[in-house]
């Protein structure tokens, strides 16, 4: 029997990514609302209460809004928004950060889809700070940079309005409220709010998040070497990741920390550098921000879900 997907939200940048990637399945069965009907929600509310999984793209408060209209037991919800990511009754959807998380996902009505700025640093702190190599105290400052289909519609058409005259490089967030950093804490293990400093470029999808550590005011200061062996043994353990770990870093640059190297892909690589002797490391995730940053992310949840491997 082919499971019924309903994606509230399909005409905007993930729902769209999510639609492409559902094209050839032949295992699933999209059901899609009439255009005329979209803010409709007695139409949503049946196509809502037909599917067996929702998956929502949709601002937080519609997020939610599509969630009070379910009114069976059967529907199960992936919110690609940040409505639910921390709510009690919600499955985090970032399968690899436990051995337990994919069957948790696997057995959840209610998942709740991974920002793209959480899940690098997540991917490193989760596994290292359970490993007893970095402490959940630990003062925490993420960087990195994002491509602008991240931004939603408006900076797409920005960006695209202003081609080569919009900036390579430009921070945001500076108010330091974003809105990724109550998730962050939450799933890796930190017991305080980290310093997020995202920025966007001028390139339209992919990402590199950095995570630097200063290790050497740490009782016991582990090395490169120590952190790198914790994330190979985490993500080899667990069946099915996508989520792979770099050889240990040892050169001045690499072509591998391309933001764009894992475009229209749900891989993503995490890389290792240190220096021992200053008793420092820079962790440094690439991946696709609408990859597993979101939609890839989603059909992978949505595969654990139906137990599909997605064909």
């Amino acid at each position: 029997m082919t499971a019924k997907i309903f994606i509230d939200g399909e005409h905007g940048t993930t729902g769209l990514q999510i639609r492409t990637r559902l094209a050839e399945r032949r295992d699933i069965e999209v059901i899609s609302i009439p255009t005329e009907k979209r803010k409709d929600p007695a139409a949503r509310a049946e196509f809502l209460n037909t599917a067996d999984i929702a998956i929502l793209c949709l601002p937080d408060d519609a997020a939610r809004e599509s969630v009070s209209l379910i009114e069976n037991n059967t529907t199960r919800v992936i919110d690609a928004s940040t409505a639910h990511r921390v709510a009690e009754g919600w499955t985090y959807g970032f399968a690899e950060m436990d051995k337990a998380q994919g069957d948790a996902i696997r057995n959840a009505g209610r998942v709740a889809n991974p920002g793209c700025w959480p899940q690098g640093p997540i991917a490193f702190l989760r596994p290292l700070i359970a490993a007893g190599l970095l402490p959940a105290d630990l003062a925490v400052t993420v960087n990195g940079i994002s491509g602008y289909s991240g931004g939603g519609r408006t900076m797409i058409e920005d960006y695209e309005a202003s081609r080569d005259e919009a900036p390579e490089f430009m921070p945001y967030a500076l108010t330091l409220k974003h809105k990724h950093v109550p998730e962050l804490q939450a799933y890796s293990g930190l017991s305080g709010a980290p310093l997020m400093q995202p920025a966007v470029g001028n390139f339209a999808q992919g990402m590199l998040t950095a995570l630097p550590l200063q290790l050497g005011h740490l009782p016991r200061v582990p090395t490169g070497a120590e952190l790198h062996a914790a994330l190979a043994d985490h993500y080899g353990a667990i069946t099915g990741s996508v989520v792979d770990v770099a050889p240990l870093g040892n050169a001045e640059r690499s072509g591998a920390l391309d933001p764009e190297r894992h475009n229209g892909s749900n891989n993503m690589t995490l890389h290792v550098f240190a220096n021992d002797a200053r008793a420092q490391a820079l962790l440094i995730a690439v991946y696709d921000n609408l990859g597993k940053g979101a939609s890839g992310a989603a059909v992978q949840n949505m595969d654990l879900m139906i137990g599909s491997d997605g064909r």
